[in-house]
């Protein structure tokens, strides 16, 4: 595979009241169905009072690029529950994730339309509040620099948007810079001429960061 994906860093949570039922939904990242699987046992376990823990994921195959989704109604009128919050994350294009809405039942009838209105925006809500990420195909570079240099790089590593890590200074300066895959050329050119050349890079094994 090599292009571009989303994820998201740690857990969102997000709640609405539909009728006086409650929707608890919960986005949380997932690398496998076990683990998946795993979480949403923990929640029917914290929610054991509830009426209904449905759920949707999405799984990446980083090796071919495949997707595997997996969602569920536990007992919602097919249709209104697991497709809903399966939606959610399809347009997110998010990967490897798992959203979880549970539904204390607030004795009102929903209706279809009621019901998928709900378990979405229950779905969104979470999302909204997790940290998307958008994971790139880079290449870890190891440069080392002299120090009056460093203007000039920090400024191209801010133009440019990379991530990078912390600055060690020794008697030369020397940092770690994620060069996305595509631009690793222009790249080395870039630091060859903002450092006249006496720039010393190293390239790594390229990554899915």
């Amino acid at each position: 595979m090599d292009k571009e994906y989303k994820i998201i860093r740690g857990e969102g949570t997000g709640e609405i009241i539909e009728k006086k039922s409650r929707f608890i939904g919960v986005a949380v990242p997932v690398s496998s169905e076990e683990e998946a699987y795993s979480f949403i046992e923990g929640i029917r376990k914290t929610h054991y009072q509830a009426r209904h823990n449905c759920f949707a994921f999405s799984l990446l195959n980083e090796e071919n690029g495949s997707v595997l989704e997996r969602f569920s109604d536990d007992g919602e009128p097919q249709g209104t529950a697991g497709l809903p919050i399966l939606g959610v994350i399809r347009a997110s294009e998010v990967n490897n994730i798992l959203i979880v809405v549970t539904r204390y039942f607030g004795g009102t009838l929903l209706g279809t339309g009621g019901l998928v209105r709900a378990y979405t925006d229950a779905s969104k809500a979470a999302l909204g509040e997790a940290d998307i990420h958008t994971v790139k195909h880079v290449v870890p570079v190891m440069i080392e620099i002299d120090y009056t240099d460093v203007g000039r790089i920090d400024h191209m590593i801010m133009n440019k948007g990379y991530e990078a890590l912390p600055a060690e200074f020794t008697d030369k300066v020397n940092r770690t810079i994620y060069v996305p895959f595509e631009e690793l050329d222009s790249f080395h050119k870039a630091v060859t001429e903002a450092t006249s050349g006496k720039a010393a890079m190293l390239d790594m094994d390229d990554i899915y960061r």
